[in-house]
């Protein structure tokens, strides 16, 4: 808040600082106990800083987002937490990559939409990223790294900072190993329940190995080989059920 000569009325006078002070309130996030809500608010935030930054292109085409996000939605709604709603982006770029952030955004690049076989490899990687989101994996990322920087107060992360944090984790940190096994394990779950075969993951994730240059993002996850064993136990155990 600053302080200086307040022009206008003595309610006017008053009203102020009652405002702004509500304003500071609405601008802080306790990481520990998002609600919902916020963390929707959070990845709208961020998504519309990727896009005015020129961080990311969206794709244009109406027809491709369309598929995408048909097939999106039909996976969140038989996702582990159905209950925030989803957004699901085209983002023109070469490099097959496939990413997500707080409060149900997904983005996947004209690059992979390219390399899957079929709709159900691309179900796989949109699962596997509602994965991140039904864990809370972007929340988890930001709390700590926004501790070992130091920027938590008393109050809880100022939202500016919040959302920059989200931005920079979204496009430049790779998630640990951990997470990406629960994403796999939340991700074949999910496709089963919409009417997927299970083993799409593995068959995209070979297909991606056998590559001559597999992609960069891979080389940020766990290996390809134990991400597949891991698969293969995890399907076995569902099937066994």
């Amino acid at each position: 808040m600053t302080f200086g000569i307040v022009t206008g009325s003595p309610e006017t006078s008053l009203a102020i600082p009652w405002l702004e002070l509500l304003l500071r309130g609405a601008q802080v996030f306790q990481l520990y106990s998002i609600s919902d809500q916020e963390e929707i608010q959070l990845g709208k935030q961020i998504n519309q800083q990727l896009i005015s930054s020129g961080q990311i292109q969206l794709y244009s085409n109406q027809k491709t987002n369309r598929y995408v996000n048909q097939i999106g939605q039909r996976l969140a709604a038989n996702s582990t937490r159905p209950n925030i709603p989803y957004t699901f982006q085209v983002v023109r770029d070469n490099s097959i990559n496939a990413f997500a952030t707080a409060g149900g955004y997904v983005y996947v690049t004209t690059g992979l939409l390219g390399a899957v076989d079929n709709e159900a490899q691309l179900a796989a990687v949109l699962a596997h990223e509602i994965g991140h989101i039904a864990s809370q994996h972007s929340i988890e990322q930001m709390r700590q790294t926004a501790i070992t920087r130091g920027l938590v107060s008393a109050a809880g992360l100022d939202r500016s900072t919040a959302v920059q944090l989200g931005v920079e984790l979204a496009l430049q940190r790779p998630r640990s190993r951990e997470d990406e096994y629960e994403a796999d394990r939340r991700g074949i779950q999910t496709l089963a329940r919409a009417g997927y075969d299970q083993r799409a993951m593995i068959a995209f994730l070979q297909k991606l190995r056998n590559q001559p240059t597999p992609p960069t993002f891979l080389s940020t996850h766990p290996a390809p080989d134990d991400r597949i064993s891991a698969l293969l136990r995890a399907i076995s155990r569902n099937n066994t059920r």
